[in-house]
């Protein structure tokens, strides 16, 4: 099948390449001038995704990685291509964080009380009248280094930090959402959509958003994540969240996978925010989990088909491994990992090999050696899967420490809250 891949910073690389791996014919097209040399060696690109629609045909299928292209989906959709990723209204649904909250709430979920501010200053004003932990919000991916929970009653960390974005960021804090803390279990419920009904098990993850192990250091898109399958409909995480968006979800005609990052307690279930489209890492992750192949699932959903998902039993978890100067674009020669290549301590099994998943990463036909292809430092995903979080975590750490890259760093505890406290939890509190 031809596959025409179009993305944005790459967020859906190890996917592209996977479908390559699976005999079809993909192009991809990179948005992000400074992330095209990436996956050289890898997949064939393409510098004008428009000029590839005739070789993709009404036949193949279309894959958008990122939000921002909802309206040309929708487009696409309407003259007869298969696609899937998103829409017009499911890119409204997760960057603008007030319009996402009141679809939730409409749809009957239970919501965190959110104040939006136009400015810092503001913001400040009413923490001070207002003392409390307040979760510091903005809307949009390239806003996440802003975000920060509050940790002090008083409010006096939150009020630092909103001084210091007001002091260095007075551009971009123009949409500054303060959200009240609730105290919990922070917990994911995801499921693919195929425009009219659900396709496939429910996915449960757990997200390791902190730098550092024990949720130390700041906030970053992702540092690992915990997941598992599940295939009852009637588990009570899926009927309070998901299962009430249903209706808005055929509404705006939503092909793609879905999630609902919560906060959950005893008696109560609170939405955070909505990511309707292929997430990282979970979306390696269902790479660690599935069994059927991802060009006849997906294609399966941008026809609005339903399809038999094969998928294993168990608990999957994914790190990241990355280097400076992630999590931070920092202008600096000091060092930077590109041109690197990535070295293993012992040969890896052609096995082994499926468990990592490329991000920044290119391939150098002569040398026959991976290597850094970015100045971030975003590297590449180790997933494994087992009977028990605790077996998944051996499985995996085992491979990462056969992998040398220098000043490569990660999180060590992937899943291990889960195993010690959470999971007990979510159990007697009737969530899973």
């Amino acid at each position: 099948m031809n596959i025409l891949f179009i993305s944005k910073d790459l967020a859906g690389a190890d996917l592209c390449y996977r479908l390559k791996l699976e005999g079809h014919n993909v192009r991809i097209f990179i948005e992000n001038k400074n992330q095209r040399q990436n996956l050289s060696g890898l997949v064939d690109k393409t510098e004008d995704w428009k000029n590839n629609l005739d070789w993709v045909g009404k036949s193949g299928l279309i894959i958008f990685d990122d939000m921002g292209y909802g309206e040309t989906q929708d487009t696409l959709r309407s003259k007869g291509f298969s696609v899937v990723g998103g829409s017009k209204m499911a890119d409204k649904l997760e960057h603008d964080r007030q319009y996402g909250h009141k679809i939730f709430s409409t749809c009957g979920l239970k919501i965190v009380p959110t104040i939006n501010f136009s400015n810092a200053r503001s913001a400040i004003k009413f923490v001070k009248e207002n003392k409390g932990p307040w979760v510091i919000k903005q809307n949009g991916h390239a806003s996440k280094g802003f975000n920060y929970v509050g940790q002090l009653k008083n409010g006096e960390d939150v009020i630092l930090v909103l001084k210091n974005y007001n002091r260095n960021n007075k551009k971009e804090c123009v949409s500054i959402d303060l959200q009240k803390r609730i105290d919990g279990v922070e917990i994911g419920v995801a499921r693919y959509f195929n425009g009219s009904d659900w396709v496939g098990p429910i996915e449960i993850n757990i997200e390791h958003k902190n730098l550092c192990d024990n949720d130390l250091g700041p906030k970053t898109d992702e540092m690992g994540t915990l997941m598992w399958y599940e295939d009852n409909e009637e588990i009570k995480i899926f009927q309070e969240t998901l299962k009430k968006l249903e209706s808005y979800l055929k509404h705006i005609n939503f092909k793609g996978d879905i999630d609902i990052n919560c906060i959950v307690n005893k008696n109560s279930i609170f939405p955070l925010e909505a990511t309707p489209r292929f997430g990282c890492p979970s979306t390696q992750l269902q790479s660690e989990i599935h069994i059927s192949p991802w060009g006849e699932f997906l294609k399966a959903i941008a026809k609005g088909e339903q399809y038999d998902l094969k998928y294993k039993k168990g608990f999957a978890i994914i790190t990241l491994l990355a280097t400076p100067p992630f999590p931070y674009e920092i202008k600096t020669r000091k060092y930077y990992p590109e041109g690197v290549d990535i070295l293993f301590r012992k040969r890896m099994s052609a096995e082994d090999m499926k468990h990592l998943h490329f991000e920044e990463i290119s391939f150098d036909k002569k040398t026959r050696n991976f290597y850094i292809s970015s100045k971030k430092g975003y590297i590449l995903h180790v997933s494994n899967i087992g009977k028990t979080v605790k077996e998944a975590r051996e499985k995996t750490y085992k491979i990462v420490n056969n992998i040398v890259i220098p000043k490569m760093f990660y999180r060590t505890d992937i899943g291990l809250k889960f195993i010690q406290e959470d999971q007990e939890k979510l159990r007697s509190w009737g969530w899973i």
